[in-house]
């Protein structure tokens, strides 16, 4: 077995508690959705940049990666930069809560795939977890359709970016075994950022003329939430199960949610029509 400083449950509590903070970030920056992913995944890359340098001067073999690696790697950014641009644009239409809850749906597609390709035994445990996931997920679809169709797109949207979430962890889970961590998530955010800035460009969204504070939420994205959270489930990929990595993540929208509620006094509620 690898040896490692820090247990990988411990690191995967660290991350849970990092990417709760991802949609209130999201809420305060005041820039258009694609365009907070983007700059959320370049400053990213920036932080990692002297670090790689460092590798690259200390230990080259950590960079000796063969073209399969880095085109695996680059793949699973473009579905990190997708899972990015349907969920934060997901948080226009619906609440923290509702879109939260939904994009941690993964489970599900992880669990299939993982079962598919990799042949992973998915526990009893993660099993109830994605059941759980699943009856939330159905009781605030069934609220939001009654709250009309723009809080539905908005379910629909985080759904789209739980899928792609799911493909980025399946990719991940093989190629983290090959690949040192700190290399393989900075070619991720790095070929992220470009679909990301492709996207933007795209759409006609400005790249600049935003207030400090956002620019300052920018970097705590990708401080918090990417760095903390998202790097540090990469790093444990390589020693627990896909699934495992995957179900930890239905503590997000608890995090979410309690932090809605402190800030904006935001309480989930279920709207039903009878």
């Amino acid at each position: 077995m690898t040896k490692r400083s820090i247990s990988p449950y411990w690191a995967i509590l660290i991350g849970i508690f990092s990417i709760s903070s991802s949609a209130i970030f999201v809420k305060f920056a005041a820039a258009p959705s694609i365009v907070t992913a983007f700059y959320r995944m370049l400053f990213t890359s920036c932080i990692l940049t002297p670090i790689i340098l460092r590798m690259f001067i200390c230990n080259r073999k950590l960079l000796d990666l063969s073209t399969k690696q880095i085109t695996l790697s680059g793949i699973s950014g473009i579905f990190f930069a997708l899972h990015f641009g349907f969920w934060i644009t997901s948080l226009n239409y619906t609440s923290i809560t509702s879109s939260t809850v939904i994009v941690t749906l993964q489970p599900l597609f992880v669990m299939a795939g993982g079962y598919l390709f990799y042949r992973e035994k998915v526990s009893y445990t993660s099993l109830l977890g994605a059941a759980i996931s699943i009856c939330g997920g159905i009781i605030l679809g069934f609220g939001d359709m009654n709250s009309g169709s723009n809080a539905l797109l908005g379910d629909f949207l985080a759904l789209a970016g739980s899928f792609f979430i799911a493909c980025y962890l399946l990719i991940g889970s093989n190629i983290r075994k090959q690949m040192h961590v700190i290399p393989y998530t900075y070619i991720v955010y790095f070929s992220a950022s470009i679909v990301l800035l492709f996207g933007s460009l795209i759409t006609g969204q400005p790249l600049a003329g935003y207030p400090p504070s956002t620019w300052s939420w920018f970097f705590a994205m990708a401080v918090v939430p990417n760095i903390l959270g998202q790097t540090v489930f990469s790093w444990a990929l390589k020693y627990v199960k896909t699934a495992v990595v995957s179900v930890s993540i239905l503590g997000e929208p608890a995090g979410a949610t309690i932090l809605a509620f402190i800030i904006w006094n935001q309480i989930p509620r279920i709207r039903c029509k009878w």
